[in-house]
């Protein structure tokens, strides 16, 4: 190995992308229309044509597994095709087909993999929520919203104990319950689901397949429609990013409750015959450890965390040689999403590739909402600076309308939503006049004079506030700059401070760091990061260390793993108005 390699220089390891294309339409009033006009497959337009297709293709590959002790149970395209088939005849059976979903309550799992395309393969459509919603000790008015909008005909969970609470719900009251562990009188098992007569796929690529929860800006659920035809050819057109015809190995842990998890992993995997590792860690001091432990036994080629994930892994790379040698044997493709990486913890990860197999490692990043597929755009070229949401991916126009001093980003493809289930006006409002979907997100080139280099997040437009004397706070901006330029000490903010004098953070601490590390670097890293602010809105004055965690139960962390903001603030209006208070309290840091 040369040793006067540096991340830096070091060449990168070949992503297998495609050449990135890109159309430019320049239209009046500033406005301009981005189209990518790679083509990509149609062959697969039901949620199950692609698991028939592997089934015969490569019949002996393992589509999923999961741990089972020491090892990993795993099932293959070939039985997850004839599982899928005869799940679907049990369901049949039991006259429980229907227009109005299955919600499913439960983790990741291969039983819950298996059941939710058995009943999409029947045009039977999926409503999977986050498992918060039905734990022990959980805020039971999230699940009644939730089957407000649903209106669920029936449930599967994996453990009908472990969601007793969720079960017990009177919002669930009567409905017919199918079981993996645990089941009570009445429930269905899932083995006798599985000695049925095998029933063949009836769906249509204009079916719904699943409805997915999210809650935009109201905290109230709207049930986003994701067809057949959505699904599939939001993974055709990322797969249209790559000319890589080797199937994909993932370790991943995001919830198929969300649409990053349930589409662009766990189906992704299915549309290119990959095979996902089901990963039951989750990025926090606690509980990453069952992911290291993953990830020292597999050697994925493409591996997405949200950015807490990779600011714990990091931390394990740099002391542990095996473990890295695992990891970068292989892997050709690192991604974040859900929130902004930092570009130190990315250099840290990029200094350990270089040291063990002396080459780079892609970067990716995307952006686009449950509503999108979720993916809109994404770096599909070499890269390693973070903050990208990239280009349109094939087959995706992007319009850019100037608005507020920004560019509002907005939608349209063949992954994009009809709308939301059960609410036409609502469903109507999302699209503009041309028919793209409105995210009500700002963008804006890398460099204006080539827009090939692709953009930047620029904040959510409703998001962001004024102070008391009228100046501009970016929220999105502020938030990712501050958290780069702490560095790993703490793990997310929350900005504060509309209609005051000032803008204030409270600081997520790392969990595995001492309180008086965390406060050092971060009065130091604000600092540094205050002297390059350009105005008071881009500046932070007061800052608070949060003396814990953020509270998975009351959702102010996502199942994927990124704060939300609004509820964050709402939990913690005591520190809000400790930060702001005069005279300054002894453990607010002041700029």
């Amino acid at each position: 190995m040369d040793v006067k390699l540096h991340h830096t220089t070091a060449p990168f390891r070949d992503a297998r992308y495609s050449a990135p294309r890109l159309e430019i339409e320049q239209r009046a009033d500033g406005e301009m229309l981005l189209t990518n006009p790679t083509p990509y497959a149609t062959r697969f337009q039901t949620m199950t044509a692609c698991l028939a297709h592997w089934a015969v293709a490569a019949p002996s590959r393992v589509w999923l597994a999961e741990r089972s002790g020491e090892g990993w149970r795993t099932v293959t395209f070939a039985e997850a095709y004839e599982q899928v088939r005869t799940i679907a005849g049990g369901l049949r059976e039991r006259g429980l087909v229907g227009k109005r979903p299955l919600l499913i309550l439960a983790y990741n799992g291969i039983e819950h993999a298996l059941i939710a395309y058995a009943a999409m393969s029947q045009g039977y459509p999926v409503a999977p929520v986050s498992p918060q919603y039905g734990l022990k000790g959980a805020n039971l008015e999230r699940l009644a919203r939730a089957c407000d909008v649903l209106k669920p005909s029936a449930v599967y969970t994996d453990d009908a104990a472990l969601f007793a609470d969720g079960l017990g719900a009177t919002d669930l009251e009567g409905l017919p319950v199918i079981a993996s562990k645990n089941a009570r009188r009445g429930d269905i098992t899932i083995g006798e689901l599985l000695i049925a007569r095998a029933a063949e796929a009836t769906a249509i690529p204009t079916d719904h397949a699943k409805y997915l929860l999210t809650s935009g800006s109201t905290g109230h659920p709207k049930a986003v429609i994701c067809t057949h035809a959505n699904t599939s050819l939001n993974s055709a057109q990322l797969e249209a990013c790559f000319d890589d015809q080797d199937p994909l190995v993932m370790v991943n842990s995001a919830p198929w409750s969300h649409s990053l998890g349930a589409n662009s992993i766990l189906h992704m995997s299915a549309h290119r015959g990959g095979t996902v590792y089901i990963d039951h860690g989750q990025p926090t001091a606690a509980r990453f450890g069952e992911t290291v432990r993953n990830l020292r036994e597999i050697s994925p080629t493409y591996q997405n965390m949200v950015p807490a994930g990779w600011m714990l892994f990091v931390d394990e790379l740099e002391k542990d040689d095996v473990l890295a040698r695992r990891f970068f044997e292989r892997v050709r493709v690192l991604q974040y999403g859900g929130a902004a990486l930092g570009q130190a913890v990315a250099d840290r990860i990029q200094a350990v590739a270089v040291r063990i197999s002396g080459e780079k490692i892609s970067f990716a990043s995307g952006y686009g909402a449950t509503e999108t597929g979720p993916t809109a755009s994404n770096v599909h070229w070499h890269n390693d600076v973070m903050g990208l949401i990239g280009l349109p991916i094939p087959g995706t126009s992007v319009r850019l309308v100037p608005m507020a001093g920004k560019l509002d980003f907005r939608v349209k493809g063949p992954q994009i939503t009809q709308g939301y289930l059960g609410q036409p006006q609502r469903s109507a409002e999302a699209f503009d006049d041309e028919g793209f979907y409105i995210l009500g997100d700002a963008a804006r080139f890398v460099d204006p004079s080539e827009p090939a280099k692709g953009m930047v997040f620029d904040g959510r437009l409703a998001e962001n506030f004024k102070l008391a004397s009228g100046t501009f706070v970016g929220v999105g901006d502020l938030r990712i700059g501050a958290i780069s330029a702490i560095g790993g000490a703490v793990t997310d903010a929350v900005v504060c401070g509309e209609g005051l004098e000032a803008v204030g953070l409270l600081l997520y601490p790392n969990p595995v760091m001492a309180l008086a590390d965390v406060i050092a670097a971060a009065r130091t890293g604000l600092s540094a990061f205050n002297a390059k602010a350009r105005s008071s809105g881009g500046r932070v004055a007061r800052a608070l260390v949060l003396p814990d965690a953020p509270d998975p139960i009351s959702g102010e962390i996502t199942d994927k793993g990124y704060i939300a903001q609004a509820l964050a603030r709402q939990r913690r209006a005591e520190a809000i108005q400790r930060l702001f208070a005069d005279p300054v309290s002894s453990d607010v840091m002041v700029f």
